[in-house]
């Protein structure tokens, strides 16, 4: 299975009333969002199913990629902020039949993950703001890239 972790894109300042969880994109985060759908959709990369956090940046990052020709998001409590590593492989096995997982999600939950997929000692992965990073997953997994945002042309 190729994992393509895509993190949300820029939301709301903290400071919002209702605070974290209902940040939503501001303008660059929406256009951000759409650079990302398009270089998947150009570069034929654009995933079998997408998989969000329920919270609001997040999801609305994952309905511009929608908006932008990847599948409609399946919304998945456990990619909610605090993530564990162990929770979410365990809870992708799940979709073993797809070739192409996307994932929309939180930092830090994204870098932990991509630590313990490939067994990063330290911390050493950095996760920005709607980038992509694909990993194949098996038995020796392996990173394919990790893509800032700006760099999506």
């Amino acid at each position: 299975m190729t994992l393509l972790l895509i993190r949300h894109a820029t939301a709301a300042a903290h400071r919002l009333a209702g605070g974290d969880f209902v940040r939503n994109l501001v303008e660059k985060g929406h256009e951000q969002s759409q650079r990302v759908g398009k270089f998947l959709k150009k570069h034929e990369l654009t995933p079998d199913i997408v998989l969000s956090s329920p919270v609001i940046r997040a999801k609305e990052t994952a309905k511009v990629l929608a908006e932008e020709g990847c599948p409609k998001p399946v919304i998945e409590p456990w990619l909610a902020c605090g993530m564990e590593p162990e929770v979410a492989l365990q809870e992708l096995k799940a979709y073993q039949k797809f070739n192409r997982v996307a994932m929309v999600g939180h930092e830090p939950d994204f870098s932990a993950l991509v630590e313990h997929i490939l067994g990063a000692e330290t911390y050493s992965i950095r996760v920005k703001k709607a980038s992509i990073i694909s990993l194949e997953l098996g038995r020796h997994p392996i990173l394919n890239f990790s893509i800032p945002c700006k760099l999506l042309k």
